[in-house]
């Protein structure tokens, strides 16, 4: 009788494009999410948490990658006799979810409804350094009104939300734009109902930021060696066809006026793109009145991610303190945030045009951006833990760490084997604990506990001669009663 073919083993790898989030990550990311949702909160904004999961249809096909298998999203057929099952899939953003929750109850919901959500999303892309098909985005929206004020809002919410996690003002800007102005250049430019050439002109302004103004000229007209040496094809327009573009993509001036002015020359007499710099207008007053000032929310022209898929109003925040990247080179931050007016999503089940505007946070975007500032530590410090002399009196170890917890501080018991004492402390480093508990017999009988300082430990066991060592010595003997007060005031002063 043959052998049966023994199974393999699982092999323990992390999903590729995926990965594992641990203690500190988790942790500080549930902080900056609840501060976050408390500005979100004091403008009046509820909470949503919708599906995971939504249907392909709902959905809908605005992912980039319509290369990829079904098109950037991880979707699946469900089960059917008639092989006729609904095909569902991950969510790839949380606005397009928004779209169908608010068509769906929408006679419940109030109007206009102003809805906040924070959650993961998948995207079916192919995966890189620092992009993976898995994150979390932070959203806030507000949808069924078309007034300038919400766009405001939006934008001064999005400052006062930098701040509150730890931005300073100086070291972001909140830019603003609007597509309808991108609308009246491309009319400016003759190109009619010719979507294919406003889509390829479109494609081309998102370069801006790369390739800079010659860069977009030549790609707008017959073409441009790239850094590899390879000539990348033009758009195939005239000189005097992309001047427009070019005025539009370089009229921000030293003040809004200045840059609205030039707005105005770039537009022409173009209705839809007057009608666009009027909104800028708008919005640039509301902020006004509002205390906001241009070194916190300004106008940009040179704004122009998401003009595709935007309708009105476009902004990104931008982080404008330097880093140093993988190669050692100085460079900005760059973006964490961006968002716009989005009013044709609700329409693709209603029928109706319901005008909406939100934005969306890259949430692991602006923990790497804490972490730079030194806001967050990028190590979390780790329980008090209170270690076993004595395997017979668990109670006793228990009753501490009670009265540690209920004083407001985070500790635990040894629960590996006590044998070793040396493993113990190793475990408390390992957990980067500050502090270790220890109470053996001879301490049970006099009344009293040791305090060990881990922290200040480690430190004199780096570089203190022996005579420091017993100046400072890092552990303490004191009352058992004392328990809380002098574990309290080390931890304050490790603080």
């Amino acid at each position: 009788m043959a052998k049966t073919k023994k199974q393999p083993r699982p092999k323990a790898a992390t999903p590729k494009g995926f990965r594992d989030y641990f203690g500190s990550e988790v942790t500080q990311r549930t902080q900056m999410l609840q501060q976050i949702a408390h500005v979100y909160h004091q403008y009046g904004f509820d909470a949503l948490e919708s599906s995971a999961v939504e249907t392909v249809e709902a959905l809908g096909k605005f992912l980039p990658d319509v290369d990829r298998p079904n098109e950037g999203v991880f979707a699946w057929q469900e089960f059917d006799e008639g092989g006729n099952g609904d095909w569902m899939a991950l969510r790839y953003d949380l606005t397009a979810p928004l779209a169908r929750v608010y068509a769906q109850h929408r006679n419940d919901l109030p109007t206009p409804y102003r809805r906040y959500a924070m959650g993961p999303v998948w995207r079916n892309e192919k995966p890189g350094p620092g992009r993976y098909r898995q994150f979390y985005q932070c959203d806030a929206d507000t949808v069924g009104t078309a007034s300038m004020a919400a766009d405001a809002e939006i934008c001064a919410m999005l400052s006062d939300t930098l701040e509150t996690v730890g931005i300073p003002r100086g070291d972001y800007l909140v830019r603003v734009n609007n597509r309808k102005v991108m609308n009246g250049v491309l009319e400016v430019m003759g190109l009619g109902d010719d979507q294919a050439a406003r889509d390829n002109v479109l494609r081309t302004i998102d370069k801006f930021d790369k390739v800079g103004e010659v860069g977009v000229r030549e790609l707008l007209t017959k073409g441009r060696l790239d850094a590899s040496g390879a000539f990348i094809d033009g758009v195939g327009l005239s000189d005097d066809q992309a001047e427009p573009v070019i005025a539009f993509l370089t009229s921000k001036a030293a003040d809004a006026a200045g840059t609205l002015a030039n707005l105005r020359a770039a537009v022409g007499a173009s209705k839809v793109g007057a009608d666009g710099i009027n909104e800028l207008e708008q919005i640039g007053e509301l902020l006004a009145a509002g205390g906001y000032g241009s070194d916190r929310i300004e106008i940009d022209p040179s704004v122009v991610r998401g003009l595709g898929y935007y309708t009105g109003p476009v902004y990104e925040a931008e982080l404008t303190f330097e880093i140093f990247d993988e190669k050692g080179r100085k460079r900005q931050f760059g973006s964490v945030s961006g968002g716009g007016r989005y009013d044709d999503l609700v329409k693709r089940f209603t029928g109706q045009e319901v005008p909406a505007t939100g934005v969306s946070i890259g949430v692991d975007r602006l923990l790497a951006a804490l972490r730079e500032k030194g806001r967050i530590q990028a190590i979390e410090t780790g329980p008090v833990v209170v270690t076993v002399m004595d395997r017979d009196r668990m109670a006793d170890y228990q009753a501490m760490v009670a009265e540690l917890r209920n004083a407001g501080i985070r500790a635990e018991v040894y629960l590996g084997n006590p044998k070793n004492f040396g493993n113990q402390l190793k475990y408390a480093d390992k957990r980067n604990s500050p502090i270790a508990v220890i109470e053996g017999g001879s301490e049970k009988e006099a009344g009293v506990i040791q305090i060990k300082d881990l922290i200040l430990g480690a430190k004199i066991a780096e570089s203190a001669t022996l005579e420091e060592w017993k100046e400072r010595p890092s552990q303490f003997e004191v009352p058992r009663s004392e328990l809380v007060a002098k574990v309290r005031e080390i931890l304050d002063g490790q603080g």
